[in-house]
């Protein structure tokens, strides 16, 4: 009897505890931003007046940290963990990546100039520059490249006057540029906000596709709630499809990261 009564408690805290992430979730409409919009029409060079007002609608933070299920595929392996991601605008990012019932199973942390990674499961670690990152991505990312994209931001170096502006249907519009030989593709919403990014270099065989979707609104920032990433290089390849479910932007924040004694270079 006792266990029973139990087991019953368990699931109604559960399907409590799923009904909270539900609720904190709540979904923005993206409606068209009328002002930037009449800015645009009436200026001499639309495409400045586009790309200012994409950049006054980028989010910004000092902190932000979010908790994010997400799919993890890296050359065709596949794993469901929980990344818990921690950023220190243009010094840190930390992520905590846990699987089953919580437990960690990997840590890293990225900074401009380096990649530490920490494998509890297997009792390994890696330190590595920042270029190690251009295995699985073009040699245009650099680290604000990754801070941008993981908030749903534009990547800064693609808003310049040379790109081509098209608009579309639904107050939606695409920017469309060649950047040292990398095409990009930048898809706008009507309200200002990147709804999906695409980046290509035939010749090198590299590529970067991120999308956006599902936006929320979290300490007075509009940030997607899904972000969908996918990038190659030559047969290499990484997916992560990232559903957050809690966000928060400038609190205090810790950092912590050690190497284990122990443990071994990875191979």
């Amino acid at each position: 009897m006792r266990k029973n009564i139990l087991n019953k408690a368990l699931i109604v805290l559960s399907v409590a505890a799923l009904y909270s992430c539900k609720a904190k979730k709540q979904l923005v409409t993206r409606t068209a931003d009328s002002s930037a919009t009449t800015v645009i029409t009436k200026a001499a060079n639309p495409v400045v007046a586009k790309i200012d007002a994409i950049k006054a609608k980028q989010t910004a933070f000092t902190t932000f940290s979010g908790r994010a299920k997400t799919k993890l595929t890296i050359d065709g392996k596949s794993n469901d963990v929980t990344l818990n991601i921690r950023i220190q605008k243009d010094k840190k990012i930390w992520v905590s990546i846990t699987a089953l019932l919580g437990l960690e199973v990997a840590r890293a942390l990225i900074t401009p100039d380096s990649i530490q990674v920490v494998n509890k499961f297997q009792s390994v670690y890696m330190k590595k520059p920042f270029s190690y990152i251009y295995n699985y991505a073009s040699r245009q990312v650099n680290y604000q490249t990754v801070e941008s994209l993981l908030v749903g931001n534009a990547i800064n170096e693609l808003l310049n006057e040379n790109g081509q502006l098209q608009n579309g249907t639904n107050g939606n519009t695409t920017i469309t540029g060649n950047l040292q030989g990398l095409v990009y593709n930048l898809l706008i919403g009507p309200d200002q906000k990147v709804t999906q990014t695409s980046l290509a270099n035939a010749a090198a065989r590299q590529s970067l596709k991120v999308g956006n979707s599902q936006f929320i609104e979290a300490d007075n920032r509009i940030i997607p709630s899904h972000i969908s990433i996918t990038s190659a290089v030559a047969n290499k390849n990484i997916q992560a499809e990232l559903e957050y479910n809690r966000t928060e932007f400038n609190r205090p924040l810790d950092f912590p990261f050690s190497i284990p004694s122990g443990f071994s270079p990875a191979n």
